[in-house]
């Protein structure tokens, strides 16, 4: 289950997490699996992107020390659903429903489960090259 910390929660507008992904090497989109690991101040244990320093290789050639602040990424089912995009294909650790991650500010506190979450921002498309095909033309604001 997930609560945005600060926020009354009623069973009628339940945020909840929809599936969960990993993937142990980077690429585009990771699997859905049954369950994940989140490891405190490291991210999904056994996914690429898991560790203290950064791990997405564009940020790792400018600096390989820098704090890794995407440990974990959210994506709301809803915007996956209005392209018709299966779960797991953006690249996301945890696809959620009934909560607008848009319109949470940095520093917000998400609670999933016994495990506490903040937000750190928005994450960054990825370059033309990493985008599959059919995502390229579901989101042509990606192309540069």
């Amino acid at each position: 289950m997930v609560t945005f910390a600060s926020t009354p929660i009623t069973p009628r507008n339940m945020p909840t997490v929809r599936s969960v992904h990993i993937s142990p090497v980077h690429e585009f989109s990771k699997s859905s699996v049954s369950e994940i690991t989140l490891i405190a101040g490291q991210g999904v244990e056994g996914d690429a992107h898991c560790g203290q320093h950064v791990k997405h290789r564009s940020r790792v050639a400018i600096d390989p020390t820098q704090p890794n602040l995407r440990q974990v990424h959210l994506m709301m089912g809803e915007s996956l659903d209005t392209f018709s995009i299966p779960d797991g294909e953006m690249g996301e650790n945890i696809t959620t429903v009934g909560i607008d991650l848009h319109a949470l500010p940095t520093s917000a506190v998400l609670v999933i489960g016994t495990t506490v979450l903040e937000i750190t921002g928005l994450r960054n498309p990825c370059a033309d090259k990493q985008l599959s095909g059919w995502a390229i033309r579901k989101f042509p604001a990606y192309r540069r």
